[in-house]
C-alpha cells in the first residue's frame, strides 16, 4: 500500500479514527485526575575521608577509595536497615520495603556525592523524608565500619545539601499524559482504519474500482433527492431539472458526461445497444438508465429506452407512462412495436417500451432470436438502452449483454461489495459480453467526481453554471433568486391582516 492508500482509509474511516483518539484523551485525562499529587525532594551526601593530610598524593587516593566506596554505599542506601532507622527517627508506621520504594538513590558520574530522592504526598514530607534518610545513611555507614564504637572509620558521609520544598508535584504530569494519551489514541485509531479497510469489503471510490477489476468508472453520480424520486408515480429526469437550484447541476452534468464517455469509447465503432445492470438490486440501475436516455436525447440523437427486466418491471411506473403493455406484447406478436413504444412529454426524441405483461418464462423470451431481430430493427435509427435484471440473482441480464454491444454495470458507492462486482463480471465474461464500463451511483456529494472536484463546487470551478467561477452578477442575481423562490413556494402562505 502507498501513503495515499492510507490517507485513503483515515479519510473513509475517520469518524471511527477520531472516536478513539477522543476516547484515549479523555481516559487519559480521567487518570490523570484522579492519580494523588506525589511530590519529590532532593538531599546530598558527600563521602570523604577521616584523615586530614594536606599531601596531594595521599588526598588522590582518598579521593579514588571515596569514588570506589561510594557505589558501594549505594547499596546501603537502598537497603532496609536505613529504612529502619528513618522509621524510628520520624515515627512512621510504614513497612520498610514500602518505604524504600519511595527513595531513589544515584551517584552522579565522577563524584563522590550521594543524591537521595524522596517521594510523598505532600512536599513537606519529602523534604522530611530526603534529609533524615541522608543522615540515617551516614549513622549506618558508621556503624558498619566501626561496629565497635572505637576510633574512627575511614570513610564517612556527611550530610552536605539539604532538601528544598518542592513548589509543584513530580506526577502526575497532565501534558506528558495527554501526549502519551493521544499518541496511543492515534495509533489505535490508524489501526482501526487499517483493520476496517482491510476487511471492509465495500467499494469505495473509482480508483480502487479501475485497479483490483481493471474496467473502467466511466461514469460517477452523485447522491440527490431528485434522483431518489423515481418511484413517485411522474418523471424525474435530472436533465430537465433547473441546475441552477443547488444541488440539482451535478446530477445533470454527471449523465451528460457519462453521455459523452459513451460517445467516445468507441469513435469508429460506437456502441448501438447498450445493457444497463448492477450486480444486485437496489442499485438505482432503472434510475440511471431513464437519465441516460434522456441525456443522449438532449444531444440531438433519436434513443429507445426499453424495459427489459421482466421480472420486476420498473421503468413505465418510474416515468409515469402506461403499464400492461410493451416488450413481451412485441416479442409473442400480440401488438406491433410503433404501437407499444410511448413518449415522454418534452423529450421527442426519446421512446420507451415497457416491460409489458411478466411473462412465466423471461430468460427464454429474452434469449430468443425474436428478440434478437427487435434489437436490430430498433438500433437501425436509434440508439437502444436497455434496463435489465440484476446480473447474481438470474441470468437474463448476461443473456441480454451476450447479443449486444456491451453491458455498464452499476453500483452503489459505500454500499456493492467487491465480491459482488466481481461475480457480476466473471458473468459476462462466460457468455463472452463486453463490459462497457461501471458507473458508480448514489456517490455523496463531498466525494470527488472523476477527478473534477467536489459536487458541491462542481470541478472546482465555483457553483455549477457559472463556468470558471467568474459568473457575472446578474447571474449570481438569478441564481440566489431562484433558490429563494423554491424555498418560498415549499413555506405555507400567511395570510395578512389589516388592524
Amino acid at each position: 500500500m502507498e501513503l495515499k492508500d492510507y490517507v485513503r482509509l483515515l479519510r473513509n474511516h475517520w469518524r471511527g479514527v477520531l472516536t478513539i483518539v477522543v476516547l484515549c484523551v479523555a481516559l487519559g485525562a480521567l487518570w490523570t485526575a484522579t492519580r494523588s499529587p506525589i511530590y519529590a525532594a532532593n538531599a546530598n551526601g558527600f563521602v570523604t575521608t577521616s584523615t586530614t593530610d594536606e599531601n596531594t598524593s595521599l588526598a588522590s587516593v582518598n579521593d579514588s577509595l571515596a569514588k570506589s566506596k561510594a557505589t558501594s554505599f549505594l547499596q546501603i542506601a537502598r537497603s532496609r536497615a536505613v529504612a529502619e532507622r528513618v522509621i524510628d527517627d520520624l515515627g512512621l508506621t510504614e513497612s520498610p520495603a514500602s518505604l524504600v520504594n519511595s527513595i531513589e538513590a544515584i551517584q552522579p558520574p565522577d563524584t563522590v556525592l550521594l543524591q537521595i530522592t524522596a517521594r510523598a504526598s505532600t512536599p513537606e514530607r519529602a523534604v522530611e523524608l530526603a534529609d533524615a534518610w541522608v543522615s540515617s545513611l551516614a549513622e549506618t555507614v558508621e556503624e558498619i565500619q566501626n561496629p565497635q564504637g572505637r576510633g574512627t572509620a575511614p570513610l564517612r558521609i556527611m550530610p552536605v545539601e539539604a532538601a528544598d520544598l518542592p513548589s509543584s508535584p513530580v506526577s502526575p504530569d497532565p501534558v506528558r499524559n495527554l501526549a502519551l494519551s493521544l499518541l496511543v489514541g492515534l495509533l489505535l485509531g490508524f489501526g482501526y482504519a487499517v483493520l476496517r479497510g482491510t476487511f471492509d469489503r465495500r467499494l469505495m471510490n473509482k480508483r480502487e474500482i479501475e485497479e483490483k477489476f481493471s474496467v473502467s468508472v466511466v461514469g460517477q453520480i452523485p447522491a440527490t433527492d431528485l434522483l431518489n424520486r423515481g418511484n413517485s408515480g411522474n418523471a424525474q429526469l435530472a436533465v430537465d431539472a433547473d441546475t441552477r437550484i443547488i444541488g440539482q447541476g451535478p446530477a445533470s452534468e454527471a449523465f451528460r458526461k457519462l453521455r459523452t464517455n459513451l460517445t467516445y469509447m468507441d469513435v469508429d465503432n460506437p456502441p448501438r445497444i447498450i445493457v444497463v445492470s448492477s450486480p444486485m438490486p437496489g442499485d438505482g440501475k432503472s434510475t440511471v438508465s431513464a437519465n441516460l436516455v434522456a441525456a443522449i436525447e438532449r444531444s440531438g440523437q433519436s434513443v429507445i429506452l426499453v424495459d427489459g427486466d421482466l421480472r420486476r418491471p420498473m421503468v413505465a411506473a418510474s416515468l409515469g407512462l402506461v403499464e400492461g403493455v410493451g416488450l413481451t406484447d412485441v416479442l409473442t406478436g400480440k401488438i406491433g412495436i410503433e404501437d407499444a413504444l410511448q413518449r415522454i412529454p418534452g423529450h421527442d426524441g426519446l421512446r420507451v417500451l415497457a416491460a409489458g405483461p411478466v411473462p412465466p418464462n423471461p430468460s427464454e423470451l429474452l434469449g430468443s432470436q425474436a428478440m434478437r431481430n427487435l434489437l436490430a430493427r430498433l438500433s437501425q435509427d436509434s440508439i437502444v438502452v436497455i434496463d435489465a435484471p440484476p446480473l447474481l440473482p438470474v441470468t437474463d441480464g448476461a443473456i441480454l449483454a451476450a447479443r449486444t454491444d456491451g453491458a455498464l454495470i452499476v453500483i452503489s458507492s459505500g454500499k456493492t461489495k467487491d465480491h459482488h462486482l466481481e461475480s457480476a463480471l466473471e458473468h459476462l465474461n462466460r457468455v463472452d459480453a463486453k463490459t462497457l464500463g461501471v458507473i458508480v451511483n448514489r456517490v455523496p456529494q463531498k466525494r470527488k467526481v472523476l477527478g473534477y472536484g467536489t459536487y458541491g463546487s462542481y470541478g472546482g470551478y465555483g457553483s455549477y453554471g457559472s463556468y470558471g467561477g467568474y459568473a457575472s452578477r446578474t447571474e449570481k442575481k438569478e441564481s440566489k433568486a431562484v433558490t429563494k423562490a423554491a424555498r418560498r413556494d415549499q413555506q405555507p402562505k400567511r395570510r395578512l391582516t389589516r388592524k
